[in-house]
Parts: structure tokens; C-alpha cells; sequence
């Protein structure tokens, strides 16, 4: 016969799938809470928005300098110390899914449409407003434009998401946890009481990060997507046709929501990532081909020689404002989206090293996001220097959006690159989402064991509410609204991560050392 107090525990679990009631509904609440003021009062929102962004920056910009350094030197000592050959999983247990869908999905999940709405035109903003005291518009200040946004989507930017996701998946798969969520990383300290008061702070903290980094994303890809419709179809670019490419990404995402991770996510990312290498090829093949390469030879060159520096420039003697305005911004929108990267990265690294996943998610995604920036920022930055589109003056006047599609328009074949392009930005939104929403319903799963998922119902359910805070965001307008959303969110998953990493290394120590 078993043994009674087993049979009583497991008639005491609830079943898989099982939605946490009290997670849902604070989630819920959140989403209200912050939507409904910001759209009836949208003017004074913006304006609290600015002073929020402005006071968080400056006081406790030089924090998320310090973890960038901390997180990434933790993860180096994790995979090339003793800890790198531990097994997510089982002993032997081969990864579930291959090399390639697993880049693939890793890569979509975490960058997502965000990246073209960046890659383009990021160093526009840095050629005139350069760091380091640098004139603009010189030489120097050219370099340094088509290096920072390497850098801000390079190494430390994925140690904020492979950081979480080790610290989640060790737990998760050599504790063998019912549950998968941001308080699992925390399971050290915890001691396994997933329904504590302590554990549903942290949880209900990850969620309100994930919707305000995502409502962000999305905040920023869409006006990109919906001036790619209207260059192709001749639409008026309003505020009416942005709501209607956020209804196409919320149907493309929640119908792979439906679909589940092995016919959903995973085809459209291994799709996604395919059709992008094609755009960037052919960019390369049709652009100013040397100079893209002598340029991004040059840019990684200058990254590499100074990488210490940029991460830990404070800008203490000016108030150029370089660093709160862009690298905390960044540093804040991975921290943000790191947690939900984490979780989502744990359930499909089943079955890998830690050093395969550390090395794996830095360097691959370090280089995946570094080529777009290589090719297709290069690209505009050679039509603003040799005259022949000032995208600067673009992006001034009309925007990121339209600076964009001009650049991609002044290309051979441009119509066809702008029909790819908008193609992957959908899809990029729509994998971003779609792991997303999966994410958030895992959050608010009771319990859920390695190779299950959430019901249905509840994944489309989270799919559709993701789709109201960046329409807020839309409404209220501007780059800083979306910035102060991704820092102010991003703050206590801050302090979390501390607490987090300090788990995870108590407890790696500990098993070692039984």
C-alpha cells in the first residue's frame, strides 16, 4: 500500500491547470487601474509620466548601471565555473527542442518588433545628441552612434534575460516544482510555500512588469507596422488604422496562443527567423555593401575596446542627459521584460547545460540583434551622410515611422523590402505576445508541471488584455510615456532580482556541496 500522507498531499494539489483566482483578478485590477485614468486624463498623465521618468532616472539611474556589471559577471562565473555542465532536466535527458527552434524562439520571444522599430534609426538620435562630451554631428560622434546601439542590445542587455531564466529553470527542473512562476526563482528562500503572501507580492510585481514592458514593445512596433500599411496600401496613417494592426497582432498571436507552443510559437518563430535572415541578406546584397561591413567592423571594434567604459559611465560632471534618457531606459525595458523572458525560456530549455543556455541566449542574441543594427542602421546612417535621405531631419519632424519606411523605400525593390519588413514586424509582434500571453497565464496557474500548459481559454484570455495598455500608451502619445512605463515598472523587479540572484547561488552551493 502507499504511503497515506502521499495520497492525502496529492488529493490536496489541485489539478493542473488550475487558474490561481487571487493572481488573476489583482492582475486584472492592474491593467484597469493604470488604463482607465491615463485615458480619461490623458494630458495630465502624460505630465506625471515625464516627472515620474525624470525623478526615477536621475536617482536611481546609477543602480541599473551596477546590476548590468553584476549580472553579467554572474553569469560568466555560472556557465564557465563548475555550475556551466548542471543539467535542466534530468541527467541524460536531450533538450526538447532543437538548436535552431530553440534560438528561434528565444530570439522572437525576447526581441520582438521592438528591434525594427529601433535598429534603423537608433543612431540618429545619438548623431546628434552624442555620449562622452563628443561634438555633433562629427566623425567621432558617427562612430559612436553606430556602436551604442550594439551595446544597448548586446551582452549585459541579455544578461538581464538569461539571469532569470537560470535562476527559474535550476529550481523549476531539479526540484521538480508544480509551478512555474517569476516567485519560483525565489524557491530558496521560500522553501517551496509557492501560496505565501511573499511569493504573491513577487508574482503579482513580475506581472505588472511584464504588462507595462509589453504595452511598451507594443507601443513602439505598432506605428512602425501601420506606417508600412499605409505606404502599401495608400491608408491614412491615424490613430484608427494603429487600433487595426493592433487587432491583426492580437489575432495572429492569440490564434498561436491556441495553437500551443509546439504548433504555434515555435512555427512562427522558426518561420519569423527565417524570413528576417532573407531581409537583412538581401539589404546587404542591394545596399552600400562595404560600407555596411566596414562600418560594423568598425562599430564592433569600438564595442569591444570600450565595453567597460559604457557600462559603467555615469556622466557625473555634465547633464547631457545621455545615460538616464537612453542606457537606464534600456537597462529598465530588458529588467522589465526579463522575468517573463525567464519564465518563458525555462519552458523550453528542458533538457539543456546551464552553459548552454547562458551562452547560448548572450551570444546568439548579442549577435542576432547586432546584425540588424549592422545592416540596417548602417544603411540609414549612409543615406543621411552621403545626402541622399536626411533621416534625421525624418525622424525630427515626422517621426521614427516615416523615417524608416523612407529609408526602406529609397532602396531597389524598396515596396517589396517594405511588404517583408512589415511582414516580420507582425510576426515579431505576434511571437513577442504570443509567449507573453502564455507566460502570464502560467503566472496565474496553480499548478503546472514541466511539459504541461495553461488552458486555453486562459492564454487567449491574457492574449486579448494585452492588447489595452498600448493602445493607452498610443492615446496618451510620445517616446517618453513609453519610456517612463518600462522605468517605472521596472524598479521593484529590480530590488526582486537581488533577492533572486542571491537564491540562486545558496542553492547551487548547497546541492554541490551535499
Amino acid at each position: 500500500m502507499g504511503d497515506p500522507r502521499e495520497t492525502q498531499l496529492s488529493a490536496a494539489r489541485p489539478p493542473t491547470g488550475t487558474v490561481d483566482w487571487p493572481t488573476f483578478v489583482a492582475s486584472c485590477g492592474i491593467v484597469l487601474f493604470v488604463c482607465v485614468p491615463l485615458a480619461v486624463f490623458p494630458e495630465a498623465g502624460g505630465r506625471i509620466l515625464e516627472l515620474t521618468y525624470s525623478l526615477v532616472a536621475t536617482q536611481f539611474g546609477f543602480a541599473y548601471l551596477i546590476a548590468g556589471c553584476l549580472a553579467l559577471s554572474l553569469l560568466v562565473w555560472l556557465a564557465f565555473g563548475r555550475h556551466g555542465r548542471v543539467v535542466l532536466g534530468a541527467a541524460n535527458e536531450p533538450p526538447e527542442f532543437s538548436t535552431y527552434s530553440w534560438i528561434a524562439m528565444v530570439f522572437c520571444a525576447g526581441i520582438g518588433a521592438g528591434l525594427l522599430a529601433w535598429a534603423p534609426v537608433e543612431w540618429a538620435h545619438y548623431f546628434g545628441a552624442p555620449p562622452f562630451g563628443v561634438t555633433p554631428g562629427s566623425n567621432e560622434a558617427t562612430a559612436w552612434a553606430s556602436t551604442y546601439g550594439l551595446f544597448h542590445w548586446g551582452p549585459t542587455a541579455w544578461a538581464f534575460y538569461c539571469l532569470p531564466t537560470v535562476a527559474i529553470a535550476y529550481p523549476y527542473y531539479t526540484k521538480q516544482l508544480t509551478y512555474l512562476r517569476f516567485s519560483t526563482s525565489c524557491h530558496y528562500f521560500l522553501g517551496g510555500q509557492q501560496d505565501s503572501k511573499s511569493a504573491r507580492v513577487v508574482d503579482w510585481l513580475f506581472m505588472i512588469a511584464l504588462l507595462g514592458g509589453a504595452g511598451s514593445s507594443l507601443g513602439f512596433s505598432t506605428p512602425l507596422i501601420a506606417a508600412c500599411v499605409s505606404r502599401l496600401t495608400g491608408a491614412e496613417h491615424d490613430f484608427g488604422l494603429e487600433v487595426v494592426v493592433v487587432g491583426l497582432c492580437v489575432a495572429l498571436f492569440a490564434s498561436s496562443v491556441w495553437f500551443g507552443l509546439e504548433k504555434g510559437i515555435k512555427r512562427l518563430s522558426d518561420v519569423n527567423l527565417l524570413l528576417a535572415l532573407a531581409l537583412l541578406i538581401g539589404m546587404l546584397a542591394i545596399g552600400p555593401t562595404v560600407f555596411l561591413i566596414k562600418t560594423s567592423l568598425n562599430s564592433v571594434g569600438l564595442l569591444f575596446s570600450q565595453f567597460l567604459r559604457m557600462n559603467s559611465w555615469t556622466d557625473p560632471f555634465s547633464t547631457s542627459g545621455f545615460v538616464e534618457n537612453w542606457t537606464v531606459f534600456y537597462w529598465a525595458w530588458w529588467i522589465a521584460y526579463g522575468p517573463f523572458v525567464g519564465l518563458f525560456v525555462t519552458r523550453i530549455s528542458r533538457g539543456r547545460t546551464i552553459r548552454e543556455v547562458v551562452t547560448g541566449m548572450v551570444g546568439w542574441g548579442s549577435l542576432g540583434t547586432g546584425v540588424f543594427f549592422m545592416i540596417m542602421g548602417n544603411y540609414s546612417l549612409h543615406l543621411e551622410l552621403t545626402g541622399v535621405l536626411s533621416v534625421t531631419e525624418l525622424l525630427a519632424n515626422d517621426g521614427a515611422p516615416t523615417a524608416i519606411v523612407a529609408a526602406l523605400d529609397s532602396m531597389p525593390l524598396g515596396s517589396i523590402l517594405i511588404a517583408i519588413f512589415c511582414l516580420v514586424a507582425l510576426i515579431f509582434a505576434a511571437t513577442t505576445y504570443d509567449s507573453a500571453s502564455y507566460t502570464l497565464a502560467a503566472a496565474a496557474t496553480r499548478r503546472l508541471t514541466p511539459g504541461d500548459d495553461p488552458p486555453r481559454w486562459h492564454r487567449l484570455f491574457w492574449a486579448i488584455s494585452l492588447a489595452i495598455l498600448p493602445l493607452t500608451l498610443m492615446f496618451v502619445g510620445g517616446l517618453r510615456v513609453m519610456q517612463t512605463a518600462v522605468l517605472v515598472v521596472s524598479l521593484p523587479i529590480l530590488v526582486v532580482g537581488v533577492y533572486m540572484s542571491i537564491a540562486l547561488v545558496k542553492q547551487l552551493t548547497a546541492d554541490t556541496s551535499r
